[in-house]
């Protein structure tokens, strides 16, 4: 949890000025049984009754100062505890946003959402609370304990006992309780993956009438951690019962023994209405002091799980400044390249991968499904880093270079479309943030994209749903391809992003790129061998391999894995 030191540094000092005004509130808590003790055993007794009213004042004075010092303390409180939740939020954001696709394939998704949000809030509370309840308990314990010994001796004796078996039930609770409260966590991770799971899957829930398989499944998951839940809080109820009643028998048997006391005269009766009153500030302390150890026992976790992410050691390095002076722009090799994901046991994704791209070249990749295209194209940007051999991008080695210049040269189209909710025109100036009226049009024209766009009441304006829920498959293909060009990269990435377009609007996108992509490096993966027969040269993959590169004629005439997606495709049979 090293994490918090940068916060603790940030915070201390308005954390420290809380606390003290928490302490002031505490001391006028702990004054007031004292100064009943004399109203009663002074005032009352001695009949007098100027002592009784100056004493009433100057409890009402102390009363004020607590108050004025407890609402400065809350008011410092929720800045700090707020402050501070909201910039480990945000650096937790960020630590993520630096994390690669590596880094966060060790975590779950859903998993990082809830430590962002949730357990986030823990540790924001816990620390709300200790400007609050938490360090205030301790100090009216103490000051309790040392008030009630300072008043009467012979009753103290109760406090011998009641005090180290509160202690001991503290303890039990702490260590008890962090195990249980971590499986709870744990639980809530997997109800939020269940949960998204079946948003981002909704479409195919309701065609496929799945709702019961899903509701069984959440039910099931929301089942285990309600068992978690209740687990843990049965076993953190039993404390909290378990030291009120330690209490009570110790005021019980000060009653007992300040009644003995009385009888004999050692003892007067204010002493023992105020050591009633510190035993009752006692016991409401250590009820809290077990609430605070329980609220501990959720944030210690929930710290735990933060720090995992912080702790995540980026594995993006490079060394900038050691390259030779760039090449021609757009050029790519690939050198003896093998690469395997994470957690597969090594089996190789790619093999022995050789291939050279040339400034300006469009290059069509095909293959049959799991062959490994896209893994290899997103070797390129460095979404992960290859395990054997090594890439260039205009002549210089990507593992020496920063990967946000590499990325700037390149412009992705993904095979999954992702848009983000906001405008249309929003949208596509991802891709450049200062781009004008005039080259968003031109990069929709490109894209095929400015018809459907222009149809629509809001034009460019039109608010585009969650993930563009409002716009089909095809048009966010196409909005995507804008958001890519109006980039104006040195490499431009198509995974497969036409395969919802029909072949009309696909070839319009291709004469448009053409036009454009004039000096332009552009890799095209596609499952249609129509959507890359033009290419200045096709590579074929299969099984992780490439197989053969060359022409469309060429190929169709030598590659016998290339032949067979264009008989599947076409149905004509090859001649061989």
């Amino acid at each position: 949890m090293g994490f918090l030191a940068k916060y603790i540094k940030k915070y201390w000092k308005s954390f420290s000025l809380a606390v003290l005004f928490l302490t002031f509130e505490a001391i006028s808590d702990l004054l007031m049984p004292t100064i009943m003790a004399k109203i009663i055993d002074v005032g009352v007794a001695g009949r007098d009754i100027g002592y009784v009213l100056k004493m009433g004042g100057l409890m009402l004075l102390i009363t004020l100062f607590g108050a004025i010092a407890a609402s400065t303390r809350s008011i410092l409180a929720s800045i700090v505890s707020q402050s501070f939740g909201s910039e480990l939020r945000s650096d937790l954001y960020k630590k993520i946003q630096t994390l690669s696709f590596k880094n966060i394939d060790r975590f779950e998704r859903a998993s990082l959402i809830t430590r962002l949000t949730n357990d986030v809030t823990q540790v924001q509370v816990f620390a709300n609370g200790l400007m609050r309840i938490f360090v205030k308990s301790p100090l009216l314990a103490i000051g309790g304990l040392i008030m009630a010994t300072h008043l009467n001796l012979h009753l103290s004796v109760v406090l011998v006992v009641v005090v180290p078996v509160v202690a001991l039930f503290i303890i039990l609770n702490l260590k008890l309780g962090f195990p249980m409260f971590s499986k709870v966590q744990k639980a809530l991770d997997r109800v939020n993956g269940v949960m998204r799971e079946y948003l981002s899957g909704v479409r195919v829930v309701k065609a496929f009438n799945r709702f019961d398989v899903e509701v069984n499944k959440f039910e099931k998951t929301n089942e285990e951690f309600k068992q978690q839940s209740v687990s843990a809080t049965r076993l953190m109820a039993v404390f909290s019962p378990a030291i009120m009643l330690t209490v009570n028998l110790g005021i019980v048997a000060v009653l007992w023994i300040g009644g003995y006391g009385v009888t004999n005269g050692n003892v007067q009766v204010g002493h023992i209405i105020a050591f009633i009153n510190y035993m009752t500030q006692i016991l409401f302390s250590l009820m809290m002091i077990s609430m605070v150890f329980n609220m501990f026992v959720r944030a210690k976790t929930s710290a735990v799980r933060i720090g995992e992410v912080f702790s995540e050691e980026v594995d993006l390095t490079w060394e900038e400044g050691q390259n030779p002076a760039p090449v021609e722009k757009g050029s790519i090799e690939f050198s003896n390249v093998s690469f395997s994901y994470e957690g597969t046991s090594g089996e190789p994704v790619l093999k022995n991968i050789n291939l050279s791209i040339l400034p300006g070249e469009t290059v069509g990749i095909i293959g049959s499904t799991g062959s490994g295209k896209s893994t290899l194209v997103g070797l390129i940007p460095r979404f992960y880093d290859v395990s054997a051999g090594c890439i260039k991008v205009d002549g210089e080695d990507i593992h020496l270079v920063d990967p946000k210049r590499l990325r700037e040269k390149i412009a992705f189209v993904p095979q999954k479309t992702i848009l983000f909710t906001g405008s249309v025109e929003e949208n596509i100036k991802w891709g450049k943030e200062d781009a004008t009226t005039e080259e968003i049009i031109k990069a929709a024209e490109i894209a095929g994209a400015h018809d459907f766009i222009s149809a629509s009441p809001e034009g460019y304006q039109t608010r585009i749903g969650q993930g563009g829920v409002n716009f089909s498959g095809g048009q966010k293909q196409r909005l995507s391809i804008a958001r890519a060009l109006i980039k104006n990269p040195e490499i431009l990435i198509l995974d497969d992003s036409t395969s919802a377009v029909d072949v009309t609007t696909e070839v319009r996108i291709k004469e448009g790129l053409k036009k454009y992509a004039n000096g332009l490096t552009c890799l095209l993966i596609a499952q249609r061998i129509t959507s890359i027969i033009d290419a200045d040269k096709i590579v074929v993959m299969d099984h992780g391999e490439i197989v053969r590169i060359g022409k469309h004629e060429e190929l169709l005439r030598d590659c016998r894995v290339y032949q067979e997606i264009y008989q599947s495709q076409v149905g004509k049979e090859v001649a061989l």
